[in-house]
Parts: structure tokens; C-alpha cells; sequence
């Protein structure tokens, strides 16, 4: 799956969840948060798109989605990107290199 198409998907399913996405520009490396009531995730949209995968990946990670619809495909992306996530510490993730086709 091309990476543009998987960031839109993971995208629209961390939005289901309740969360906005703010893309900005900066030196940051990007995170979720609950601002006010508010649940954020907030992007550098500088990154990499395959960075911008991962922390989407990371946001999803330990939410409750069994009652989510994913699609197969996507669902296989996210258990593959988990995956090597517990295989890195969490320093490592945003500089892991997340090959996609």
C-alpha cells in the first residue's frame, strides 16, 4: 500500500476516535494529547509521510479498536508497524526508517 493512502486511513480512524489533527510546522516531533477537553494529535507536517504513518501507528497503538471497522489491509499495516515498534525503544521510533510499498 502506498504510503499517501495508508496516512489518509490511519488519519480518518484516529479521527473516529474522537481526535483532531493539526498539521503545523515546526521543530517538533509530533504527539496526541487532551487539550482542555479536547483529544489532539498534533503533526509536523515537515516530516516524512512515512514518519507521519508511524506516529498515527503509535496514537492508534493502545486504543481499544476491536469494535472499529479497519479494513484487512490496513489492520495487517498497523499489527506490522507494532510490531517493530516493541522491538525499538520508544527514542528510536520516530527515527526508524518505515519501508512501505
Amino acid at each position: 500500500m502506498k504510503t499517501e493512502k495508508l496516512l489518509l486511513e490511519l488519519e480518518q480512524l484516529v479521527e473516529q476516535l474522537g481526535y483532531t489533527i493539526r498539521k503545523e510546522k515546526g521543530t517538533f516531533r509530533g504527539d496526541s494529547c487532551v487539550m482542555e477537553g479536547d483529544k489532539l494529535v498534533v503533526m509536523n507536517k515537515k516530516k516524512p509521510e512515512q514518519q507521519q504513518v508511524g506516529l498515527l501507528a503509535r496514537v492508534l497503538k493502545d486504543k481499544e479498536l476491536q469494535d472499529m471497522y479497519i479494513k484487512p489491509v490496513i489492520r495487517k499495516e498497523l499489527e506490522d508497524l507494532w510490531e517493530r515498534f516493541d522491538k525499538f525503544k520508544e527514542s528510536e521510533i520516530e527515527e526508524m526508517d518505515i519501508e512501505l510499498e
